[in-house]
């Protein structure tokens, strides 16, 4: 019998033959310029052009990591017909595009000094994973404030194709990295073309050369530069060096800053860009000065000494590290593996050229701070305490004077307005100080309209921030715990007990130990009775990655993480995984506290805190970094800057209980002074004066305009009068170097004439004539200069407490009599010395040419 029921019988092509589609976004012609706009980082801080992207599709929007490149990219076709028709965003759009095309116009125009900056990262944007922390960020703002503010910079880096981690965390607190590689079409770069080909530089390791392609990034006017070595035509081992940032071990390191260093003046020169100042952002880019060296020996047949001359006053070296164990160096076998051809290219023997990254022949290794140092005519700190920190780490350069003396100098960091302060403080700003703000951000007299605000303005501005902040804590603290599995009840717990009511306080950084961030859970009773006071409630929020190698970091984010599991502590105490810009912004603007407990005097600026204050978030912190210069006793708090304790661990308990009590006594009973309307006006005057007081005083334009007068502006200045008449005054300077140090052993002591302590006893204040009697060697009064030193015995060291200078009375030939009138203003038991050391006019200082005698 035939079967009937072939609906039952299965086909043997039943499964479909899928091909691959490709379809591309298609922006209608009429709105072209979001395209535009989306690639010049100019909208990042730009508050108009980030909510004309927000008003496109506001889902999209957070899921792409507000990264306009992605959010159009995957927009559907429909919604951009909407939008062509769609009044209101037309008008938005033609806006912000003409907004941002007379911005770039007005300062085509301009003519200032042309800065190179190098600096291994740049945190510009979440969506540009080319930065893992401060230093990034700050270059990031650096770059612009530079184009806010009219300045012809250049910048140059590397691009990563993976970048920093992405952080998770286990249910242990157990911190995980993850890299993604970066698809370049969805990030803000483009290739360089020069004749439509694009830019490839070269540079030299054993046996072969290194390719990279060039990319440009537009921060506004400002152009960066990124070098991309993952290149087919390179080694495998090779093509990793610009992989990750920080990535691999010591040898990966160097590859990477032969890469910035050489590579990086490779492209200027392609792209004949010629820089006045060179500025060197951390020793990490070193290297720029011997690749600069070469050209000038190759391409103007100079000397050594000569193109020394051009480019040490034409190179300024910023150091960001403040333990000698951060300076990059490199073991001297490594470094002759990749540079043992180089010296001969400047004229140097393979042992005097290691003598530029060292202090003294004996050391293994090249310290790339020292090759920065002893190149550049200018070296600063990034703050004013660690301007003098960074004197004793590099004291060994310059032998024959005491650290204080040396000249190294600091600028402050600061922190990018537009970028950090929240829309709703900018609105009030505006309201405030002018509708010329923040372009009048200099003037300190406008910051202190902020005492016109009414307090109950204030207030409500803060709340709101303080709002949206733990909606967004919410969102994303549910989401990254469900991924990972939580406790459904502990997640639920937690969430509900996050309160927009509480005084809330903010600490996120880079979890080193250095930065004590458990410094707070030295006395867990004590913390549980602050946060839990039902009157008085106080939550914490934690964020910050730690450097993949760092296990004692990652061992401070899984211990806070355990606490804050702990009954007590549940929604008390939160740390929020992978912690990023976005994140930095809405906790920098929504806390009413940002903490940092670092261990003195190790925060060589830190400008997390700088940040904060923008929002009128108050700091409280150790008196480190940029702290020590901007606290002030109404607005804010601090813990000492001076140590009770040689050993840490006594020091961390009396720190932690300073801590204590500074928020029992003195934090929650200000914030909870508040009357019937909820408004503590104690609080509030914290939070004005904080804006008055503090905050202008680290913003970017303040630091950029410190870089310009203190050494941009001087630099320029003396290296153009050094490029004169075929380098007529370095070559001259260079003859003299030369004469000075061929007769500088053969300087010798006569006779002197300074009554000793024994035979006489000096009184403060009073004229003691002294005398001495010096063998100059051929050389000329003009040339040389002698002082009498006073010193401190303490602790088996000696400490500088005067210097007073002579001047030639008469001479004999060689035989010079110097003089002075001794006057002495500090009492005290002194040893005293003598030495010399050379003058000339067309020196910026003395240390330009570090020679130094004691006699």
């Amino acid at each position: 019998m035939e079967n009937k029921l072939t609906h039952f019988t299965k086909s043997a092509n039943n499964s479909p033959a899928w091909k691959k589609l490709v379809v591309e976004s298609n922006i209608p012609e009429s709105l072209n310029s979001l395209k535009e706009i989306s690639k010049n980082l100019w909208w990042t801080w730009n508050t108009k052009a980030r909510e004309l992207f927000e008003y496109i599709d506001e889902e999209i929007w957070e899921e792409s990591s507000h990264n306009p490149i992605v959010l159009l990219d995957k927009v559907n076709y429909n919604r951009f017909i909407e939008l062509e028709k769609d009044d209101e965003f037309r008008y938005k759009l033609d806006w912000v595009y003409n907004e941002m095309n007379n911005y770039l116009e007005e300062r085509a125009k301009t003519k200032t000094t042309n800065i190179a900056y190098f600096s291994m990262e740049y945190g510009l944007h979440d969506s540009l994973k080319i930065f893992s922390g401060g230093l990034g960020v700050l270059a990031g703002d650096y770059l612009k404030e530079a184009s806010d503010s009219k300045i012809n910079m250049t910048g140059i880096g590397l691009l990563y194709r993976y970048g920093y981690f992405k952080q998770t965390l286990n249910n242990h607190g157990e911190q995980i990295a993850n890299y993604e590689a970066e698809e370049f079409a969805k990030i803000p770069v483009s290739p360089v073309l020069i004749d439509n080909n694009w830019l490839t530089i070269e540079v030299e390791y054993p046996g072969r050369n290194l390719k990279a392609r060039v990319w440009q990034v537009n921060v506004g006017s400002v152009k960066l530069y990124l070098l991309d070595a993952d290149l087919e035509e390179n080694r495998d081992e090779d093509r990793y060096v610009t992989h990750h940032l920080y990535g691999g071990d010591n040898e990966n390191r160097l590859k990477q800053e032969i890469l910035l260093g050489f590579g990086g003046i490779k492209v200027l020169k392609a792209l004949g860009v010629e820089a006045e100042v060179y500025h060197c952002n951390e020793g990490h880019a070193a290297f720029i000065t011997l690749e600069r060296l070469k050209n000038y020996i190759a391409e103007y047949n100079l000397s050594l000494d000569e193109a020394s001359e051009l480019v040490r006053v034409s190179t300024l070296f910023t150091t960001h590290t403040p333990v000698p164990a951060g300076h990059d160096s490199f073991n001297n076998d490594l470094l002759k593996k990749y540079l043992s051809n180089f010296p001969e290219k400047i004229s140097l023997k393979w042992e005097q050229f290691l003598m530029l990254g060292k202090t003294n022949p004996t050391e293994d290794h090249f310290n790339m701070s020292y090759l920065a140092a002893n190149l550049s005519q200018n070296i600063n700190g990034v703050s004013k305490l660690h301007g003098d920190v960074s004197k004793h780490i590099l004291k060994g350069l310059y032998p024959g004077y005491f650290a204080e003396e040396l000249h190294i100098g600091y600028v402050t960091n600061g922190v990018h307005y537009s970028t950090w302060a929240a829309k709703e403080w900018k609105e009030l700003h505006r309201k405030y100080f002018g509708q010329d703000f923040p372009e009048s951000q200099s003037s300190f007299k406008v910051w202190d309209k902020i005492h016109e605000v009414p307090d109950e303005e204030i207030v409500e501005l803060k709340q709101e921030l303080k709002k949206k902040l733990i909606d967004y804590i919410k969102q994303r603290f549910s989401d990254n715990w469900i991924k990972r599995n939580e406790n459904p009840k502990l997640i639920t717990e937690a969430l509900t007990k996050l309160n927009p009511n509480a005084l809330t306080i903010g600490f996120a950084r880079r979890f080193a130990t250095y930065k004590r961030a458990d410094l707070l859970f030295n006395n867990l009773e004590r913390l549980s009775k602050i946060v839990n006071n039902p009157e008085r409630p106080v939550q914490f929020i934690f964020a910050g990655k730690a450097h993949p190698a760092d296990g004692g970091g990652q061992a401070l984010i899984k211990h806070i993480v355990e606490i804050s599991k702990r009954p007590e502590f549940i929604g008390k105490i939160l740390f929020i995984q992978n912690y990023d810009m976005n994140l930095a912004k809405m906790m920098l603007q929504g806390v009413d506290i940002w903490m940092n407990t670092p261990t003195r005097p190790l925060e060589a600026s830190g400008t997390s805190g700088e940040k904060g204050v923008m929002n009128g978030t108050i700091h409280f912190s150790v008196l480190d970094g940029w702290w020590v210069e901007g606290y002030k006793p109404d607005a804010g708090w601090a813990l000492p800057l001076e140590r009770s304790f040689d050993v840490q661990e006594y020091q961390d308990e009396l720190d932690a209980e300073t801590i204590y009590n500074i928020f029992e006594q003195e934090i929650i009973p200000a914030y909870y002074n508040q009357n019937k309307n909820g408004i503590s006006h104690s609080w509030v005057s914290y939070v004005k004066n904080t804006i008055s007081k503090v905050a202008p005083n680290f913003t970017m334009r303040r630091q950029l305009n410190d870089y310009i007068e203190r050494f941009y502006k001087p630099q320029a200045a003396r290296f153009a009068k050094l490029l004169n008449n075929n380098f007529e005054q370095a070559k001259e300077l260079t003859i003299w170097k030369n004469k000075v140090a061929s007769a500088w052993e053969g300087i010798k002591l006569i006779e002197t004439n300074i009554d000793d302590g024994i035979a006489k006893t000096y009184m403060t204040g009073e004229k003691h004539p002294a005398s001495i009697t010096i063998n100059l060697n051929g050389l000329s009064t003009s040339e040389i200069g002698v002082e009498v030193i006073l010193v401190e015995k303490q602790d088996e060291k000696y400490i500088l407490i005067e210097s007073h200078g002579f001047k030639p009375k008469s001479s004999d030939g060689d035989t010079v009599v110097y003089t002075t009138d001794l006057t002495i203003m500090t009492p005290g038991s002194y040893n005293y010395g003598i030495r010399v050391f050379p003058i000339n006019e067309n020196l910026p200082h003395r240390f330009d040419f570090n020679y130094v005698k004691w006699i």
